[in-house]
């Protein structure tokens, strides 16, 4: 039986303010056990799709392989690049024939462990989306149906699958469990903060530690009511007032998907984990640096209509503002050499 996302969203809610409650009770020092909740645990994965080394190599292959596209010159890595934060650098992304698209291409890090994916949450899983923008006609604009009589036919693929998932088919749901469990090596999970979170009591400097408290408290900086632990998102779904709220027919987020008035205009709260890489930022691009994105929370958003009821102007002195961007830079991990996949010829 499958939980209503709206189930799922009162939840989501409920543990947050739980959190949130629990701040009072918070110990801002290295180590401390009310500190825990951070510690971001082990990666998830699906009954059926459990990870091994040939099937994130086959993933790998797949995600990187840009004959996954109608023209040949996109691949999923096109718009989620490990040279951009797994993004692509763009206010928004660019699809099919550099089509620029409605929404900035979201940041795969740490999507394994999110309750849904995109900016809408229309996929429940990895898996779900994985074949989504290979079929969309704005985006990569295949038929997985060429691609499925190709990768069958490709002496090289049809071994790899064949080690990766044996005796199941090369079809549309192997396709999508491949590129869903090379997705799940995109993890972060070892900046200084993390560090801090463990016991290492240098991992952060006192600026730092500073910005941790003002991002935790609801008289401040009030971020952790949406960018919750461990993963720093509450996998909810909020309207922060972007400027381009106003358009004459605005992007309605969420509530395309749940005709819900809350979730008018919402979008699903982006992790912060490797946020320094994956500017610009919001669903829509519009915030150049993480400076412009503390300055419109503090304003409490600029277009009011439907706003959500978490969001409110903030009183943030210049210091206090400058120790909260040093905080959010404690969230990126070390950058490790990427190699790319030999790909079948």
């Amino acid at each position: 039986m499958k939980i209503s996302s709206l189930f799922l969203m009162i939840v989501g809610v409920a543990i947050c303010q739980q959190a949130i409650s629990g701040d009072k009770n918070t110990v801002f020092k290295a180590g401390h056990s009310s500190l825990q909740i951070w510690n971001l645990g082990e990666v998830p994965y699906p009954a059926g799709n459990t990870p091994n080394p040939e099937r994130i190599e086959l993933g790998k292959m797949l995600f990187f392989d840009p004959r996954l596209s109608r023209d040949g010159n996109m691949s999923c890595a096109t718009c989620h690049n490990p040279l951009f934060g797994w993004s692509d650098g763009l206010a928004k992304g660019r699809g099919f024939k550099s089509q620029e698209l409605g929404r900035a291409s979201p940041s795969i890090i740490n999507a394994a462990h999110n309750s849904m994916q995109m900016w809408d949450g229309r996929a429940p899983s990895l898996e779900a989306q994985a074949t989504g923008p290979i079929r969309s006609s704005s985006e990569m604009n295949m038929d997985v149906g060429k691609i499925l009589k190709w990768l069958n036919s490709e002496p090289t693929y049809a071994r790899k699958f064949e080690k990766a998932y044996p005796g199941e088919k090369i079809d549309a749901d192997s396709l999508s469990k491949a590129i869903a469990s090379f997705e799940r090596t995109v993890i972060s999970n070892d900046s200084p903060f993390d560090h801090w979170v463990r016991g290492d009591r240098k991992a952060m400097s006192k600026k730092q530690i500073s910005g941790f408290k003002i991002f935790s408290d609801p008289k401040k900086g009030n971020c952790v009511v949406c960018h919750a632990a461990p993963n720093f998102t509450d996998d909810g779904f909020h309207n922060i007032g972007l400027a381009s709220y106003a358009d004459e027919k605005p992007d309605v987020g969420r509530y395309a998907q749940k005709p819900i008035r809350l979730m008018k205009g919402a979008f699903k709260t982006p992790t912060l984990r490797d946020v320094t890489l994956t500017g610009p930022y919001f669903h829509d691009g519009s915030a150049a640096n993480l400076e412009a994105v503390i300055d419109h929370y503090a304003r409490g958003g600029d277009v009011k209509t439907n706003l959500s009821p978490d969001l409110k102007k903030l009183s943030l002195r210049k210091s206090e503002k400058s120790d909260l961007l040093e905080f959010i830079q404690a969230l990126t991990s070390p950058i490790k050499p990427f190699v790319l996949p030999v790909i079948p010829n």
